[in-house]
């Protein structure tokens, strides 16, 4: 009996460690059951709600996007721009799988197989690679750990984003996943996101990335700086080349594929940083951001609080065209880099005080001075409370610093003064397009490079506008008086008496003394007298008042030499105000956004043209005519001569005093453009009207951007005559019997 009971003791005690074995990897499971449970519920630390889940938050860069759809910039904290998976390369995804996540279509956001080969890489001290699946790298992107955690914490911080990463498989589908990931991810040099990646990387959109191209960003989003294509190319292309070995290992491409692809280098010849001061129509962008902060402040979101423009990921739809945008900076480019310039400088070489005409020593000190005071530098010393010797001292110390040229920024040394006296030789030069029967600005150049030269001439500046001033005082006498463009005046000195009792008259130059000129004949010469006779007609208050029915809103004295243009106005106003005559009389406000959208693709706000009937449609008719001179056989001859332009164009030239401003004005039936030439300083500019005067400094842009216009048929940009309007009983044929003995002349457009 002892014998048997001994025998039985050791069953008994079996079981009861199996049972106790049964009873640990319960309370163990339990455990770990109920420590997720409370991990998910929050009680170790904040969770991300449902909500937060169905709509993470991140800081969106505002897109400014063309008229054609172009992103033509961004406004950001963070410079990321949202897509879906649709708008992506199918290469992309698949580079990333490969590299990053090769069982992503087959887990449910962690990966046990990438876990315990972790897990065996810690045990044996042999590194085998991480176990953080794409989703779990999505939900440290969606909901960041902080920095500086102890190691509980990042223990806890991993259980926390394994939960997350469940979360996010249940709510999305494994294609918004990736587009998620590509969305949140950096690619290094302040690109956050796919879409900004291919626009600063390859000027490209996600969509027409190539293979080589998606296998270079899968790899750098591993370690952007360790593997950036423009710091490192030799690392970065081997990372791209594995990233292409592992698409082959994979399946999605042959292993001959990746033999060949691997061979072709890296090529970053598109590779740009996107900021405020680079891209496209960095004045347009700069001049919008003004405007949309003040949109923002007064727009709320339906939380109630304003919109961001920096962080709420808008996107702004512009009139602009992104081919007129760039035919027009090429235009700016190529005949003020090229000619112009070149020019300027010869003229002035070896004279005494260059660039600086007519003025004496203490002058050019006072204006060097007043420069100084308006720049950064100067502020910044002053608010510091620098004494005005130390700061003059500051200012004549040699520094390193970037300047422009036509030929690319310059990295030298020269004091801050140097630089101040170095770009007052410049000659800058703005222009605006706009469609003449919608009101919406297709082109926007503001100056010459926005970096340099932060000034905006298009919207900023109010310059003496000269003879293209004239064409208001025309219209007044086309619209109140019983004048067509073939009313013939006497081409004599008008004396016009002022308040004062004192008289007033205007020199001219050019045309025949004495004898009777058509009002075309005129206009197309600039004739000061004729504006002078007209002037006196009608007044300066009723001149002014017909400026404001066609958008002027400067302050303009109310003095007779306004028919001269000695009022200083906008650019765009002068252009906006010239639109008027192509789109029989009625004034359209320039439009510059025709929408804006939520970061969904919600609505928030379209936006419509503001116009106004301006003057008759016989009226603008009769002024269109009238302009035609212009080009026929006036100030604006070279368009025919030069340039070779045979369709209808109506234009003005101007010139001011001493030829600091240069103006052309072009009008077509589809596109009325301005151009305006000057330098910084009114006391910098040619010596001579020939050399100076509007038809050679600012005529020449206007045709060059005009003939790459013409030349682009996806533009749709009519060569056709102007609409004749439909009114009976009344003599709509200009054709001045004038000039067919004056074509072929060209005069100069004095101010």
């Amino acid at each position: 009996m002892i014998d048997k009971k001994k025998k039985e003791k050791p069953v008994a005690t079996k079981s009861n460690a199996i049972r106790n074995l049964w009873i640990i990897f319960g309370g163990l499971l339990v455990s770990i059951v109920l420590f997720f449970f409370c991990v998910a519920k929050g009680l170790f630390g904040t969770m991300p709600t449902f909500d937060e889940l169905e709509n993470p938050k991140t800081n969106l860069a505002t897109e400014i996007i063309s008229s054609d759809g172009k992103v033509l910039g961004t406004y950001y904290v963070e410079n990321r721009s949202n897509v879906r998976y649709g708008e992506l390369s199918h290469y992309m995804p698949e580079a990333l799988i490969s590299i990053e996540d090769e069982r992503f279509t087959e887990h449910s956001g962690i990966d046990p197989r990438a876990l315990f080969r972790v897990a065996f890489g810690v045990i044996t001290g042999r590194d085998k690679g991480g176990g953080s699946t794409i989703t779990q790298q999505l939900a440290k992107n969606l909901f960041p750990r902080g920095e500086n955690l102890s190691t509980p914490k990042l223990v806890l911080r991993k259980f926390q984003e394994w939960i997350t990463a469940t979360k996010l498989e249940h709510n999305y589908s494994k294609e918004e996943i990736i587009a998620m990931y590509l969305n949140t991810v950096a690619f290094g040099h302040n690109a956050y996101g796919i879409r900004s990646a291919a626009k600063t990387f390859f000027d490209k959109s996600p969509k027409e990335m190539n293979i080589e191209e998606c296998a270079l960003m899968a790899g750098v989003v591993n370690a952007p700086t360790r593997f950036s294509p423009v710091r490192n190319p030799n690392r970065s292309l081997d990372r791209r080349n594995l990233v292409l070995k592992k698409m082959a290992e994979n399946g999605y491409i042959t292993k001959a594929e990746c033999d060949s692809i691997s061979l072709i280098p890296i090529d970053m010849s598109h590779f740009g940083v996107m900021d405020h001061n680079s891209g496209q129509a960095t004045y347009f962008r700069e001049f919008l951001r003004g405007q949309l902060t003040d949109w923002a402040q007064n727009t709320t979101r339906p939380d109630g609080k304003p919109y961001n423009i920096y962080r709420d990921g808008l996107r702004i739809f512009t009139t602009i065209d992104s081919r007129m945008q760039h035919y027009a900076e090429d235009a700016v480019k190529e005949f003020m880099g090229k000619e112009l310039q070149p020019m300027f400088y010869k003229h002035w070489k070896g004279q005494k005080n260059a660039p600086f005409s007519n003025v004496t020593a203490d002058e050019i000190d006072h204006i060097m001075e007043t420069s100084m005071k308006r720049t950064e530098r100067y502020r910044s010393l002053k608010n510091a409370g620098v004494c005005m010797d130390s700061i003059k001292a500051e200012f004549d110390r040699p520094v390193p610093m970037t300047v422009f040229s036509w030929d690319g920024p310059i990295d030298t040394v020269m004091s801050p003064m140097d630089s101040i006296r170095y770009y007052k030789w410049f000659l800058q030069a703005s222009l605006i397009s706009i469609e003449s029967h919608t009101g919406h600005v297709k082109a926007y150049v503001g100056g010459l490079d926005y970096r340099f030269f932060k000034y905006d001439h298009v919207t900023q500046a109010r310059r003496q506008v000269g003879s293209t001033f004239k064409p208001f005082l025309y219209s007044l006498a086309m619209q109140e008086g019983e004048y067509t463009p073939c009313t013939k005046i006497p081409n004599i000195q008008y004396n016009i008496q002022l308040p004062d009792g004192k008289f007033w008259s205007p020199g001219n130059s050019g045309g025949s003394v004495g004898e009777e000129i058509t009002l075309k004949y005129a206009l197309a010469q600039s004739n000061n007298w004729i504006s002078a006779y007209l002037m006196n007609q009608f007044g300066p208050n009723a001149v002014i008042g017909m400026a404001r029915r066609m958008g002027v809103e400067s302050p303009i004295d109310a003095v007779p030499a306004i028919c001269l243009g000695v009022c200083d106005l906008k650019l765009i106003e002068m252009v906006g105000a010239m639109s008027t005559f192509a789109n029989q009389g009625v004034y359209i406000k320039p439009m510059f956004i025709t929408k804006i959208e939520d970061k969904n693709g919600n609505v928030i706000q379209r936006f419509s043209a503001e116009e106004s009937e301006a003057m008759s449609e016989l009226t603008a008719y009769k002024m269109v005519e009238l302009m035609k001179g212009v080009v026929q056989s006036g100030t604006g001859i070279r368009l025919r001569s030069l340039y070779k332009f045979t369709n209808p164009i109506a234009g003005k030239t101007g010139t001011t005093q001493k030829q600091s401003d240069g103006y052309f004005m072009g009008i077509t039936p589809d596109l009325t453009t301005g151009v305006w030439v000057g330098a910084e300083d009114r006391s910098v500019h040619f010596r001579s009207t020939k050399l100076g005067q509007g038809s050679h400094t600012a005529l020449p842009i206007w045709a060059m951007y005009m003939k790459k216009v013409y030349a682009d048929k996806s533009l749709n940009v009519s060569q056709g005559d102007f609409a004749k309007p439909n009114i009976p009983g009344v003599d709509l044929n200009f054709d001045c019997d004038r000039y067919d003995n004056e074509e072929g002349v060209e005069y100069i457009d004095e101010f």
